[in-house]
């Protein structure tokens, strides 16, 4: 089959990458979502929360081993038939433009929420969308180099945030442990796994990795590093701010501005204002790259790059009519967000994949 995408990445950029596709909204808006539900839990959700992570990178990967040049744009026909196959393919597409709207406006409603208060919505959202869709155009390889070069440093910046707080840390906001059971942190890890279940776009980069045998194992560290910072993050923000935590809208933002050393090194909130906007800009590339992608290999075309223009003026259009207001968005990911997300990244995945397994079965059975 003619792959549309030349590029070839590692095993260990489709990881890196992966990382601020999952870290980049979830640290900043889920805390306070968490700690509605979890309260002084909230750290043992993301936990729980992972475990849906593990399955969907396992399950991509199952996919990869029985399509290994497809992605599920392609094997949706393959294992459902030309008809049935286009048009589950053309809903992902669908649901990737509106989600990829969505996290635009996410990171549209920090920017002009905290800083840019008088700057047309519009213009933030355009902006953001313009700088991708010059990765974008680059294609897979080049995403992956500007992740490389980003993520290490954002994740620096990330950790010196929270060993500068140390000081105004306080234990007691951590007690009692499931005071009332599992139950608290279950419920708090359904939000969560929204986000997680996001690793199913790695069906999207293996048939591109120059080493597929290790796409399993580092999908999984991804995973487990991604479980491991919002388990951090989650602590930080319930030592400093105990039940308050819920009540703020980013968290790790107050969190920031708490930081005060020597009356000299403080407001930090350009700090965290760069990290939530190089994370962004990762996020945002890798939704709209395989968006195009997608678009392209199911309307059969030679080359992504005539749809990145077009699609990018939608992702304004979307992000701009996605939600009215910040708590209007709030809403809906703490909300109907949970069904509908995991309905396309893990319900229609695992029907998927037993239909190809089963199809797969039978042909075995057949050649015998």
């Amino acid at each position: 089959m003619f792959m549309i995408e030349r590029g070839k990445i590692s095993s260990i950029q489709m990881a890196v990458m992966m990382n601020p596709t999952i870290l980049a909204t979830v640290l900043m808006l889920v805390p306070a979502i968490t700690a509605k539900h979890a309260k002084q839990d909230l750290w043992l959700s993301p936990i729980w929360a992972s475990v849906t992570g593990f399955i969907i990178v396992y399950i991509a990967y199952r996919f990869h081993k029985l399509y290994p040049k497809e992605t599920l744009i392609q094997f949706s026909e393959l294992i459902l038939g030309k008809v049935i196959g286009k048009i589950i393919a053309a809903s992902y597409l669908l649901f990737y433009m509106h989600i990829t709207g969505i996290i635009t406006r996410e990171y549209g409603e920090f920017v002009s929420g905290t800083f840019l208060h008088l700057t047309p919505m519009v213009v933030v959202l355009g902006s953001m969308v313009m700088v991708s869709a010059f990765a974008v155009y680059g294609g897979l390889e080049v995403i992956g180099r500007c992740a490389e070069i980003i993520v290490p440093v954002v994740t620096l910046l990330y950790l010196t945030i929270f060993v500068l707080l140390f000081k105004d840390l306080d234990m007691s906001h951590m007690f009692p442990i499931l005071e009332n059971g599992l139950a608290p942190s279950l419920l708090g890890s359904i939000v969560p796994q929204c986000w997680f279940s996001e690793y199913f776009l790695i069906s999207f980069f293996l048939p591109y990795l120059t080493d597929q045998e290790k796409g399993l194992k580092w999908g999984m560290i991804s995973v487990f590093s991604v479980m491991l910072i919002m388990v951090i993050t989650n602590i930080m923000t319930l030592l400093l701010l105990g039940k308050l935590n819920s009540v703020v809208t980013y968290p790790v933002m107050i969190a920031a501005r708490y930081i005060s050393i020597a009356d000299f090194f403080e407001h930090l909130e350009a700090v965290v204002m760069a990290i939530w906007v190089a994370g962004a800009f990762v996020k945002i590339t890798v939704f709209y790259y395989v968006l195009v992608l997608g678009m392209a290999q199911w309307l059969k075309l030679k080359d992504f790059r005539p749809l990145v223009l077009p699609t990018g003026v939608l992702l304004v259009i979307i992000g701009q009519w996605s939600a009215s207001s910040l708590q209007e968005l709030s809403q809906f990911l703490s909300s109907t967000a949970t069904f509908y997300v995991l309905s396309f990244q893990l319900g229609l995945p695992i029907i998927l994949l037993l239909i190809a397994l089963i199809k797969n079965r039978s042909k075995q059975m057949k050649g015998k």
